[in-house]
């Protein structure tokens, strides 16, 4: 039975408690991580959120502690009044901040007793995630997760202080907006009052925070959550924490200069650690040129090489009809990985089909000779040139693909690149690389829609000198965007906004969006377009996906205190559910949904 919480104070953290501490009389309290049982004396550890204790009940100093302490099991709450003693010598623990020390009790209070759980409160080892999602209370009393919200709470703290300081004010938006559906589905809040009507769920608070500067207060910024309805992954969840910012009177390089003090500033602060600025640029012509990717990882030296001009004649129709047709043939050399297995190369082959590519062509550089199916078709000026562009040699792979799409060829070897990173262990170059990718397209043609789409979103600006290019070539536009990239991860991205009316309404009309399709989903903003905006831009940084890196957490699930699975739920709160008909009335909503 659990005794009353009453006439007792804890006075220290289990983890605080120090070898300066001796002699003095403490009360602590948590959870009991592990008893054991020395024939006569029970040790237990004790575990808060400051770390472990041991504890030592004695019958020399309290025949009835000790009694009670052998009713202790893992996870019983207790509280304890005792004396801060050396360990006995011998049994120290380096590995422990407590190690040189225990407590010797002379009181315990069983504050509330415990089931026992379904796996140890210790280290993930053989526990499925499923379970830890399920019982996610008890798989956030591990220490190394709560060691994630800690530091997670730390940069919390760091950017926030450091954007005040800089003269940014903090502002919120609303939750229950308008629909705009542009890119991801929106998650739709049904009105009571209004039936048939819908607030969305903001992707972003993209409208509102260029609203604000319109409103003249020139640098805003919030830590917001934001929902998109979208197929997730191992980086991806329905709702997710970003810091949103936008800055007026501003070009590129002044969000440039804030954003790489800001992360300079939260790697010291949170993580003791410099990194280097300023960040390195690469536009995204030449990103997807050298790394097949828009969020490269720039620490390794695998880098696609163009090998069309080579290769453009061969007696290889693969190769010599792909150029015919202005398409394009790209390498990777893999120095000194000739000997990898044809099953490595035929998992290599699908993994290019699974991003598109038609198929990938292996060749092996071994001192006898070029080994690969298709080096019967290759001349020895060809063999040359190849060697000379890919800086091949002796022992090395060489693994190419050919396509009329240059994105098809880019992506396909990109991802081969990463899991050839993986796949052989390679070591980075350093242990954070930021990386500002420039100059992304500003319209991307849907085949499916038969119409221009926005690679960001609508209201990003355009290069000014390319504007002559959105009637007569609107695929050479280039977008006043960036994104942030952190070891291969895109964790921020922005714009310059359009401020100009008459900009804006260009762009509505190469997107096919009408006047009155315009003014239904985007009134109130281009209404404010016409009172004087200020030139203005900014970046939103996707904080889930910054901690992931800086903790080095496995997956984007581990650092959200409550996260969704890949099929969008909640197993410990078992959301979404089906709701009460008489609810679904009042929202005059009729359910065709199957009930489980």
């Amino acid at each position: 039975m659990s005794e009353p919480f009453t006439d007792i104070k804890r006075s220290h953290f289990c983890g605080d408690l120090r070898k300066e501490d001796i002699d003095k009389q403490v009360t602590v309290m948590g959870w009991v991580h592990r008893r054991r049982d020395h024939g006569g004396v029970i040790f237990v550890d004790l575990r808060d959120r400051r770390g472990l204790l041991q504890v030592a009940f004695n019958p020399g100093i309290s025949r009835a502690s000790l009694d009670k302490a052998h009713t202790l099991r893992s996870e019983y709450v207790i509280a304890v009044r005792g004396t801060v003693a050396h360990r006995p010598e011998g049994t120290v623990n380096p590995e422990l901040a407590t190690g040189e020390i225990e407590v010797l009790a002379d009181k315990l209070i069983i504050l509330n007793k415990s089931e026992t759980p379904p796996f140890e409160i210790s280290e993930r080892k053989d526990v499925s995630e499923s379970v830890c999602l399920k019982y996610r209370y008890l798989d956030l009393r591990r220490p190394s997760v709560q060691k994630i919200f800690f530091t997670r709470h730390q940069m919390y703290q760091v950017i926030r202080n450091f954007l005040s300081n800089n003269d940014f004010t903090e502002i919120e938006t609303p939750f229950l907006t308008k629909s705009t559906p542009e890119g991801a589905r929106d998650y739709l809040v049904p009105s009571r009052i209004e039936p048939g009507s819908y607030y969305a769920l903001p992707q972003s608070p993209q409208l509102f925070k260029q609203i604000l500067m319109l409103s003249g207060f020139d640098r805003y910024f919030q830590i917001v959550k934001c929902f998109r309805d979208e197929d997730l992954r191992a980086d991806r969840q329905p709702e997710f924490t970003q810091v949103d910012m936008e800055l007026s009177f501003i070009q590129e390089e002044d969000i440039y200069g804030i954003l790489e003090n800001m992360m300079k500033n939260v790697f010291k602060e949170v993580l003791s650690t410099d990194i280097e600025t300023p960040f390195s640029k690469l536009t995204y012509q030449d990103a997807m040129e050298r790394f097949g990717l828009d969020s490269p990882d720039t620490r390794f030296p695998l880098e696609l090489k163009d090998i069309t001009s080579a290769v453009k004649n061969s007696s290889f129709k693969v190769f010599s009809q792909v150029a015919e047709k202005g398409g394009v043939i790209k390498g990777i050399n893999v120095k000194n990985r000739s000997g990898l297995s044809r099953k490595e190369l035929d998992d290599i082959i699908e993994l290019a089909k699974i991003h598109g590519a038609g198929g990938l062509v292996w060749i092996k550089l071994t001192d006898d000779g070029w080994q690969s199916p298709v080096a019967k078709f290759l001349t020895e000026t060809e063999k040359s040139d190849i060697s000379r562009i890919m800086e091949a040699g002796a022992g090395d792979l060489l693994l190419m693909v050919a396509d009329p799409s240059f994105n098809t060829v880019c992506n396909s070897l990109g991802h081969v690149r990463l899991h050839l990173v993986k796949r052989l262990n390679l070591q980075p170059s350093k242990k954070f690389q930021f990386t500002w990718i420039t100059e992304f397209p500003l319209l991307d043609y849907s085949e499916e829609e038969k119409r221009w789409v926005a690679v960001h979103h609508p209201f990003t600006s355009p290069v000014e000198k390319d504007l002559p290019l959105l009637e007569s070539d609107p695929g050479k536009v280039r977008a006043r965007a960036y994104d942030l990239v952190l070891n291969g991860s895109e964790i921020g991205g922005g714009s310059i906004r359009i401020h100009r009316q008459n900009i804006q309404s260009r762009i509505f009309e190469l997107l096919g969006i009408g006047s009155q399709e315009a003014s239904l989903k985007f009134g109130f903003l281009l209404d404010a377009l016409k009172y004087g905006a200020p030139p203005h831009g900014g970046i939103a940084l996707g904080l889930d996906r910054l901690i992931m890196l800086m903790t080095g957490a496995e997956s984007i699930r581990d650092v959200i205190a409550f996260p969704k699975t890949q099929k969008a739920a909640c197993l410990m709160s078992q959301a979404p559910s089906p709701v009460d008909s008489r609810q679904l009335r009042e929202l005059h909503i009729k359910s065709t949904g199957i009930k489980k």
